[in-house]
């Protein structure tokens, strides 16, 4: 199973229409993926889900999360580097069934002209000490509003020949 992670919580954001994209693009290609948006993620995430004790929500995820052995981030830039409710999101999961020698593709936005490059090299660190092995191809969408068209969907002709590619290399991995 492979899962398809947006991830932020924001509403109506950027990153989601990107996993959205990357989601629909695998089924032309014939891979059927799982997408979590992590504003799905139940408001009982910091109080309980956290530490062990979890919720009927939050446990739905876990077992998806388990279930799957390949995945997709789709990494906005906050502040320099991704989003904490990603981090705490990855804390959440049982370890070490959830991530354990499973494989990962990487995709960093940002509306900033570097495209997350050190947010996905962060993430990485914490993929590296999962043992979650990396698909070596990351992409880096930057200006991440400029590559939107009317209808939220990419459409520049080199980041969807950028992101087919990796798609091909990802399902291949």
């Amino acid at each position: 199973m492979v899962t398809i992670i947006s991830g932020t919580n924001r509403p109506n954001s950027n990153t989601l229409k990107v996993a959205k994209y990357y989601r629909d693009t695998l089924a032309l290609k014939g891979l059927t993926t799982n997408l979590l948006d992590l504003q799905d993620l139940p408001d009982s995430l910091i109080v309980s889900d956290l530490y062990g004790k979890r919720s009927e929500e939050f446990a739905k995820i876990q077992e998806m999360i388990t279930l799957s052995t390949k995945f997709i981030f789709i990494i906005p830039e906050y502040n320099g580097s991704f989003p904490g409710v990603l981090k705490t999101f990855i804390d959440a999961c049982s370890f070490p069934e959830s991530f354990y020698e499973k494989k990962a593709c990487l995709v960093g936005i940002s509306s900033g002209k570097y495209g997350n490059i050190r947010g996905v090299d962060h993430f990485g660190g914490v993929c590296g000490y999962l043992h979650l092995h990396i698909m070596p191809l990351r992409l880096h969408i930057s200006a991440i509003k400029a590559e939107l068209n009317e209808n939220q969907a990419l459409y520049k002709e080199d980041t969807l020949q950028f992101t087919s590619e990796q798609m091909d290399k990802f399902i291949a991995f």
